[in-house]
C-alpha cells in the first residue's frame, strides 16, 4: 500500500466531480438574500445509483415506476415483476457516461429474474460504475501509481401478488464505492478507504383495465422508495453522508389503437428523501455555524427522510422545486417493435438537468434489443450530450407440456 504525504488536489476534484457533478453541488446563497433563484442542490454520495441503467426507461425520459413490467423493473419498481410474463430472463445494459468530458467512464448493468410460481418472483442485479484510470502523483508531480476508481451495487429482490391488480416488493442492496484506493491524503483524515453501505427498497404496483371510448386500455400506478440505507464515509474521521434515498411515484395510461398497435403515456414524479443544505450565518454557536434558514442536515436516516419534506431554506416553494419530472411515450407494433420518446426536467436551482430522450426497441422470439439516446435541452456542450444506452435481453418463456 502506498502512503505518500499527499496527492495533487486536482485528483480529488476530478474523481468527486465525475461521480457527483450531475446531482450534487455546494450552496452558494448569500446571507440574507434568499429569493428562491439561488442554486442549492441536494448533496449525496454514490449518485450513480440514480442513473437510469436501461434503454427502455432511458428512452422515455427516465420514467419507469408504472410502465408495463419488463426485465429491468428492479431499478424502477420491483413490484412490477409479479405481473411479468415468462419464467425468467436476463439482460445486460451498457452506458458510456459523460462522453463530452472524458472517454472512459462507463456504467454496466446486469439484471435477472425468476418466477417461483404464479404469485412470487425473485430478482437480482449488479450495477458497476467505472470512472476510468487516474494517475496518482505527489506534490512534485512524481508518478506513484495508477488507479481505477469504481463503484458497484448488488441487489436481491422479492415480489408478490396481493391480488389480480396489485403487488408489492422489497429489495436489499449492498453498495461499495472505492474512489481513492486506500491512498493517504493529507488534510482529509489520513488514509482513505472504500465507502460501504447497506440499503433496501419498498415498492408497490397497481394496474386495472379501462375503456377509452370503444378501445381497450390499461391504467397503472406505482410507488417505489429506494436506497433506504446507511450513510457512507471514505475515512475513519470523516462525517458520514447520505446515499440518494429516492421516492418515485408514477402513472401510466395505455390504449390499444387496434389489434396490432398500442400507445402508452407515462409520468413519474421523483424526490430525494435527503436533507437539504441549510443557510448558515457567520456566527457560531457551541463551535458550530448558526443556521439562518432550514434545518440541521446532520441527523439520522429516518429523521432525514422525514425532514426532507419540510427542511428546504426557501420553504414550501423550494420543496416543490426539488421534485423532478419524467414524461415518456411508447408506441408498440405487435409487441415486437417499439418507438419511444421522453423528457426529463429538474429545476435550475436543484441541478438544472433538462433533456429529451429518444429510443427504439425490438423483440424477436425470446431475444430483445433496445437503444436510447439523450439530447440535452441546454445545447450540445452539456456533459450529458451524446449519452447512449444499449440493452440486450433474453427471456425464458414458459414451455407447454405435451399431453
Amino acid at each position: 500500500m502506498v502512503h505518500p504525504k499527499t496527492i495533487k488536489p486536482l485528483f480529488l476534484i476530478v474523481v468527486f466531480m465525475a461521480v457527483q457533478a450531475v446531482v450534487q453541488a455546494q450552496s452558494t446563497i448569500p446571507i440574507g438574500q434568499l429569493n428562491g433563484s439561488e442554486p442549492n442542490t441536494i448533496e449525496t454520495t454514490v449518485p450513480f445509483l440514480t442513473i437510469a441503467p436501461d434503454s427502455r426507461s432511458g428512452a422515455m425520459g427516465d420514467a419507469g415506476a408504472a410502465t408495463s413490467p419488463d426485465i429491468n423493473s428492479q431499478h424502477w419498481n420491483p413490484a412490477k415483476y409479479a405481473f411479468i410474463s415468462g419464467n425468467g430472463g436476463v439482460a445486460l445494459s451498457y452506458t458510456p457516461w459523460l462522453r463530452n468530458l472524458v472517454n472512459d467512464i462507463n456504467l454496466a448493468y446486469l439484471i435477472g429474474y425468476y418466477r417461483i410460481d404464479r404469485q412470487q418472483v425473485i430478482s437480482g442485479s449488479l450495477r458497476y460504475f467505472s470512472l476510468g484510470q487516474i494517475d496518482f502523483t505527489d506534490n512534485n508531480g512524481n508518478f506513484i501509481k495508477p488507479f481505477n476508481p469504481n463503484e458497484f451495487a448488488i441487489d436481491a429482490g422479492y415480489a408478490r401478488l396481493f391480488s389480480d391488480k396489485i403487488s408489492g416488493a422489497i429489495a436489499f442492496r449492498f453498495i461499495r464505492s472505492d474512489l481513492t484506493g486506500n491512498i493517504y491524503v493529507e488534510g482529509v483524515g489520513g488514509e482513505t478507504k472504500p465507502g460501504v453501505a447497506f440499503a433496501a427498497d419498498i415498492a408497490t404496483y397497481y394496474h386495472t383495465p379501462v375503456k377509452l371510448k370503444d378501445k381497450d386500455g390499461e391504467l397503472a400506478f406505482g410507488v417505489d422508495i429506494s436506497n433506504i440505507g446507511t450513510k457512507i464515509s471514505y475515512t475513519d474521521n470523516q462525517q458520514k453522508s447520505f446515499i440518494p434515498i429516492d421516492l418515485r411515484i408514477g402513472g401510466r395510461l395505455t390504449t390499444e389503437l387496434d389489434e396490432f398497435n398500442t400507445l402508452s403515456f407515462a409520468l413519474d414524479l421523483n424526490k430525494l428523501l435527503v436533507p437539504t443544505s441549510p443557510i448558515y450565518d457567520t456566527v457560531t454557536v457551541n463551535g458550530k455555524p448558526k443556521i439562518l434558514y432550514g434545518k440541521d442536515p446532520n441527523v439520522s436516516v429516518p429523521l432525514g427522510m422525514l425532514q426532507s419534506f419540510y427542511d428546504a431554506p426557501g420553504g414550501f416553494k423550494e420543496e416543490m422545486r426539488e421534485i423532478m419530472v419524467s414524461a415518456g411515450v411508447e408506441y408498440l407494433y405487435r409487441n415486437q417493435f417499439a418507438v419511444r420518446g421522453g423528457y426529463f426536467y429538474e429545476d435550475k436551482t436543484k441541478g438544472n438537468r433538462k433533456y429529451f430522450t429518444l429510443g427504439v426497441g425490438m423483440k424477436l422470439n425470446v431475444f430483445g434489443l433496445d437503444f436510447a439516446y439523450l439530447i440535452p435541452a441546454s445545447g450540445r456542450q452539456n456533459p450529458l450530450a451524446n449519452t447512449v444506452r444499449f440493452t440486450l435481453s433474453f427471456l425464458f418463456e414458459k414451455q407447454k407440456k405435451s399431453k
